[in-house]
């Protein structure tokens, strides 16, 4: 942490006179009265000079300096530079406007140059002392690159800041960690959040939260814990959230027993299981092929008046099919369209593979048809398991017709797709058939395992 911050550097403006000082007193009457009529005629003589002037007699209104700062856009666009939206953000983070001040930011900075965003930092800085301006401005800007994903502008961003001894909000920094997090940079989100503690800009729930799912996904199950224990500490109650967080991350390890203790445990702090909590733990034991687990905790779900929904039934239905028990899966459809819950194209795929894996083609292609009149389009799955099941009825001509029919439809045969219909034309001893998967394997680099090349 910077103990002695560079000072800020203040930078005038000459005082207007002439016909400047005459312009800027005549625009700053009208504008005041509010006579736009009287306005309008005098855009062709603005000039970035006075503008500047302008909104400096008339920040202490910032409604009325948006206003104009808008109308000099609308009429006179060349009237604008950077020191001009720079003095607009002052004065809108100085009266807490942040949402207008970062859809300012964001229309500068998305169409300007590689080098504007460090432009626009320095115009903010030489005009600082000049508007009388809050720290606020520059937190502003930085949650603008979070949201806008400008990652290196952020981090430049918040090292200058630390140069002149200014911090982000904790909300700006959460917006940050939100954003590195959506782009899977779970070791950056990691590497800021180390980087806030030494800047003691102390966390809330919800940094601590995405802290938590950045070690998830990091595979750091441990320190996703031991934040969670140190929460109290730090000022902070867990939220569902923080245990929807650890309960996903066990679940994506195949730590489910460790997941589950960690529902039961969250009755301690007065916390109830919601939706996510449940679907997370289903499909957690669906995956691992506990399917009796999964149900006991759907059994669970509805005895808590926890409505399943789509992402419950889907879940439960793949686990299911995957199994092969489709005759469980069916009913569970049975019950999801009862309970006036809408199925998706997820729902419908595993209803399809769990047919196919059984040679129940004749039904899947029915459900096919049901995707046209429920207008879903059928998608890269759905082939597959189409393929499976014409594999599995030892019809491999007719499975590989289905993968050209999918390849002409924009999608393409995953890697098991294609090795169980390699496996399919072997066992048919069609070596021709064999040939042209193999063919279409190396153009993907799809490795040979050892069992196909027996």
């Amino acid at each position: 942490m910077n103990r002695n911050p560079i000072p800020i550097p203040h930078r005038t403006i000459p005082e207007p006179k002439g016909q400047d000082l005459d312009f800027v007193n005549v625009v700053n009457s009208h504008l005041i009265h509010s006579d736009w009529a009287k306005l309008n005629p005098l855009s062709t003589g603005l000039t970035a000079f006075r503008v500047k002037h302008i909104l400096l007699k008339i920040q202490k209104d910032y409604v009325l300096s948006l206003e104009f700062f808008n109308w000099v856009a609308a009429r006179n666009p060349n009237a604008h530079t950077l020191e001009t939206h720079s003095m607009i953000l002052h004065i809108l983070t100085k009266y807490r406007k942040f949402k207008s001040a970062e859809s300012i930011s964001k229309k500068i900075l998305v169409s300007g140059s590689i080098d504007l965003p460090s432009k626009l930092f320095e115009a903010i800085l030489y005009s600082y002392r000049l508007c009388d301006s809050s720290p606020r401005v520059f937190d502003s800007l930085f949650k603008t690159f979070a949201h806008l994903k400008k990652f290196r502008n952020a981090t430049n961003m918040f090292c200058q800041m630390k140069e002149y001894g200014f911090f982000p909000t904790v909300e700006s920094c959460n917006a940050y960690l939100s954003s590195l997090l959506d782009l899977h940079r779970a070791d950056v989100a990691l590497a800021f959040y180390r980087e806030m503690r030494r800047c003691r800009i102390s966390p809330n729930v919800y940094t601590l939260n995405m802290v938590m799912a950045a070690y998830c996904k990091s595979g750091k199950l441990e320190s996703a814990v031991e934040v969670l224990e140190e929460m109290e500490s730090m000022g902070c109650s867990p939220s569902v959230v923080s245990y929807n967080t650890l309960i996903a991350g066990h679940c994506d390890k195949g730590l489910i027993s460790s997941a589950l203790k960690f529902k039961n445990s969250m009755a301690k702090n007065g916390l109830h299981p919601t939706v996510v909590t449940f679907n997370t733990l289903i499909d957690g034991f669906c995956k691992a092929g506990k399917l009796q687990e999964a149900n006991r905790v759907f059994s669970e779900m509805k005895a808590a008046n926890v409505a399943p929904n789509t992402v419950t039934y889907n879940s439960l239905i793949k686990g299911y099919s995957q199994a092969g028990s489709s005759e469980m899966g069916t009913r569970l459809f049975e019950e999801m369209s009862k309970n006036r819950v809408s199925a998706d194209i997820l729902t419908y795929n595993a209803l399809i593979l769990g047919l196919c894996k059984e040679g129940k083609t004749k039904k899947a292609a029915y459900l096919v048809k049901e995707l046209d009149a429920k207008h879903f389009v059928p998608n890269a799955s759905t082939f597959s398991a189409l393929v499976v099941g014409q594999c599995v009825r030892k019809n491999a001509d007719r499975a590989f017709q289905l993968c050209q029919s999918m390849i002409r439809s924009g999608h393409h045969p995953d890697e098991q797709t294609l090795k169980t219909l390699l496996s399919s034309f072997c066992d048919n001893r069609d070596f021709d058939g064999a040939v042209q998967v193999l063919e279409e394997m190396l153009e993907r680099s799809i490795a040979l395992d050892s069992v196909i090349m027996r």
